[in-house]
């Protein structure tokens, strides 16, 4: 783990490394992005940077990934970077954060100059979970450095943020995103494309369709259903809806598959341009739905998927959603 392999976020690179040049170094820091951007990297390469016995000697402030402390670190078995679990999936309690860090650390650290915790999933602290925290915070040993990972500032204490430095993680460039896939994943440049349109800048989430067989399923589900929606009736709509149901994924990925094709619709209407279509693979099908749509109703449909998207964050009916976007869709 080395700051030059992390993909975009170059400000946080900056901005930790100078920390480490400088000896300054926070004793708490918040990293803030959605799920999978990275932030358990960007915390773990920090954590083995600060402990790496070679620190002194490196110029460039990268972890020498080869002394001992590099090689527990690697691994996840230094005795020094301590990771705050909690028993339920949704909660980190007073209890979680008394067991993981306040009964431990006045602990000096085992063989390190710096005792590491890493909290993750940090919005899910509760409030008394927090304050238990705080208290820490307010007064933490010289030797304590906090690390908290979360998708959301929000739900945090203003005590909380504070006392900590907060890092906010940035979308990744299309063009790093790009290199990423193709130089270091050998993936083809078509399904590169695919993949850095729906991620939306989340280099985790990129990966994992990279390299997930179930997208291309959802995909193939996805175009073969929009292809044919203007000739399907009430009953297909309704078996449509069982089928998605039954892919057991996450709807989000269906809904963002259907807006990059209706946003390749909208923009090959424009220019009859095909070159920067995402599913230029699907051209001739892309022709054939501008030729009898117009641009009112592939917008509408555009700003219906937002809506379903809207709805099914708050928890209204998928069945209702679901199909009253798929009757739009077919109106339109």
């Amino acid at each position: 783990m080395r700051f030059s392999d992390i993909v975009g976020q170059a400000a946080i690179k900056e901005q930790l490394k100078a920390a480490l040049a400088a000896g300054s170094i926070p004793h708490a820091c918040i990293l803030c992005g959605e799920a999978r951007s990275g932030k358990e990297f960007i915390a773990k390469t920090f954590a083995q940077a600060l402990l790496c016995e070679k620190r002194e000697e490196s110029e460039d402030k990268e972890p020498c990934c080869e002394c001992h402390s590099c090689r527990q670190a690697e691994t996840g078995n230094h005795p020094d970077i301590i990771y705050v679990t909690h028993e339920k999936p949704n909660t980190i309690g007073v209890d979680d954060v008394r067991l993981g860090i306040v009964e431990t650390v006045m602990i000096k650290p085992y063989s390190a100059p710096y005792k590491i915790y890493i909290i993750e999933e940090a919005e899910k602290l509760t409030p008394q979970a927090q304050n238990a925290l705080l208290k820490t915070l307010e007064e933490p040993p010289e030797y304590v450095v906090f690390l908290l990972l979360t998708t959301s500032t929000e739900v945090l204490l203003p005590t909380i943020l504070s006392r900590c430095a907060v890092l906010t993680m940035m979308p990744v460039r299309d063009d790093e995103m790009r290199d990423y896939l193709m130089e270091q994943l050998h993936v083809p440049e078509s399904r590169a494309e695919i993949c850095i349109a729906f991620a939306r800048g989340n280099v985790g989430r990129a990966k994992a369709l990279a390299s997930s067989e179930d997208f291309d399923k959802i995909r193939t589900g996805a175009l073969t259903l929009l292809k044919n929606i203007r000739d399907m009736d009430t009953a297909d709509i309704l078996e449509a809806l069982k089928q998605i149901r039954e892919y057991g994924f996450d709807i989000n990925d269906y809904l963002d598959i259907m807006a990059v094709w209706y946003r390749d619709i909208l923009l090959f209407k424009a220019t009859h341009d095909m070159n920067h279509l995402i599913f230029r693979d699907e051209i001739q099908s892309i022709q054939k739905v501008a030729q009898y749509s117009d641009y009112e109703g592939i917008e509408e449909i555009i700003r219906a998927l937002e809506v379903a998207k809207g709805r099914l964050r708050s928890q209204v009916n998928y069945e209702l959603t679901m199909e009253l976007l798929l009757l739009t869709i077919q109106e339109k």
